[in-house]
């Protein structure tokens, strides 16, 4: 029997659910205390029959063995020295996943800019960069329930994008039968939005219904 909290992370298509992932708020209770931010950019990796995706014609290895888990679990992997988080979506055995691009720090973030020594829209506005910035350095919770984790998703405590926008993903490969599909997911003109221009941010409501 699936939580309400499971339920959120399949039962309909992982483009929906993705979209409805933007504004919820993610938090991690780490050394430093806790962090966290509001999903603002996100993609959909639709399983073994996406060219983009970590299981694509059935590739299952014990590296991302969590994809097919329970909804709502936590896929952390590494990827050119950098970790990047996805939220495993779909009913297990069905390796589908949200990775998550850009957060718009809300919870210490102070912290954050310290953990990546950096400040401005460059703390959050990549998933490397978000998974750094919180505080997490290792795949220590790979494969974990997100419910009640240290590392979590507030589906009750959300902001609502005016716009959403859909475009092709980011740096997969374009020669793919996918490559371009439009599965990545974006709340317009919020300045912590990965490679968003200067001209299209929009620094009153950062893309936010009042």
């Amino acid at each position: 029997m699936l939580s309400a909290f499971q339920q959120f992370f399949t039962g309909r298509p992982t483009i929906e659910i993705a979209r409805d992932l933007l504004g919820k708020l993610v938090t991690y209770d780490g050394p430093d205390g806790r962090t966290g931010g509001y999903i603002v950019e996100c993609e959909a990796y639709l399983g073994e029959n996406d060219s983009a995706s970590h299981a694509y014609n059935g590739r299952r290895t014990g590296y991302s063995e969590s994809l097919y888990g329970q909804p709502g679990n936590i896929y952390l992997y590494q990827i050119r020295g950098h970790y990047c988080f996805d939220i495993v979506v779909q009913d297990t055995e069905e390796p589908q996943g949200i990775l998550l691009r850009g957060l718009e720090p809300a919870i210490n973030p102070d912290v954050m800019v310290h953990h990546r020594g950096i400040s401005g829209v460059n703390v959050t506005n990549g998933p490397a960069k978000l998974v750094q910035a919180l505080g997490i350095h290792s795949r220590q919770l790979d494969g974990q329930p997100m419910e009640g984790n240290q590392l979590t998703v507030d589906l009750e405590k959300f902001k609502i994008p005016r716009e959403i926008i859909t475009a092709p993903r980011v740096g997969v490969n374009l020669a793919g039968k996918d490559g371009a599909a439009p599965q990545r997911f974006y709340v317009a003109g919020n300045p912590y939005v990965s490679g968003i221009r200067k001209r299209d941010m929009d620094l009153k409501t950062q893309g936010w219904r009042a």
